[in-house]
């Protein structure tokens, strides 16, 4: 028998589907990017947790063996040698759930962004 997956409608619907040590995990990411960018509005976007300002600012998601971090690549090239430890691709970053997760790292990199996306919107505006 097929089951329907059922898409979390909001940040709070996609934490509570997991395991509670993750949860925390995934509260505390929640926490430090909304500290870090006390403006950014919250949603569900490509069916993981977004944050927007300007446009799309960050996301994360949780999975079996890691945590995907997707600051963009101008994110993770910026923090390069702080990420050095840990696997990913041009867009993205995998924290090991059996590892401590970077909280400092993450909230440099989405205070980058944050800048990096208001400076692009005063360009934009400028243009106009």
């Amino acid at each position: 028998m097929e089951t329907k997956h059922i898409p979390p409608k909001n940040i709070d619907e996609y934490i509570a589907g997991f395991p509670k040590d993750v949860q925390e995990i995934l509260q505390k990411i929640r926490t430090t990017i909304r500290n870090a960018a006390p403006e950014a509005a919250e949603k569900i976007s490509y069916q993981i947790p977004t944050f927007t300002l300007k446009g799309n600012l960050v996301h994360f998601a949780g999975f079996k063996r890691h945590i995907g971090f997707y600051p963009t690549p101008s994110g993770l090239e910026k923090y390069k040698n702080e990420l050095s430890g840990y696997q990913g691709s041009k867009g993205a970053v995998r924290f090991p759930l059996d590892q401590p997760i970077p909280f400092d790292v993450i909230s440099k990199i989405v205070r980058f962004r944050v800048l990096e996306n208001l400076e692009r919107a005063e360009t934009k505006k400028k243009k106009k």
